[in-house]
């Protein structure tokens, strides 16, 4: 809510973050923005950024609270019993657990690099 949309106005393009991009953002926010809120409090991953477009759009911050809450009940929950299930295996499945992180920062490059290199050839044609 502090100076995300000037932050992104200003350096926007070296973020590949076009004026364009913000508008089509703040329309399907406003719409949508409660369910974004809700749906990705039970997201992996996409839960820790949904904060961002929230505030940047100016989401009044008590229905943002309450709609994080709701939406991350569930989550917690069934977290909370996969580690009282998990628990005395902890042991025996804890190196899975660093391989799910390599594949993941690996996807997470991957992802970047395909947005930045469709994004120069767009410029290129």
């Amino acid at each position: 809510a502090f100076g995300g949309r000037p932050f992104l106005e200003r350096y926007g393009k070296y973020l590949l973050i076009s004026q364009r991009k913000l508008a089509i953002a703040d329309g399907w926010f406003a719409r949508y923005g409660s369910k974004a809120v809700f749906f990705s409090r039970m997201m992996p991953i996409v839960r820790t950024f949904i904060s961002l477009p929230a505030g940047i759009a100016r989401m009044n911050f008590f229905k943002f609270v309450l709609y994080t809450f709701i939406g991350a009940v569930p989550w917690c929950l069934f977290l909370g019993f996969l580690g009282v299930l998990l628990g005395p295996q902890w042991e025996r499945i804890k190196p899975y657990f660093h391989i799910l992180d390599v594949v993941v920062v690996i996807a997470l490059v991957g992802v970047v690099i395909y947005l930045v290199r469709k994004r120069k050839r767009r410029f290129a044609e």
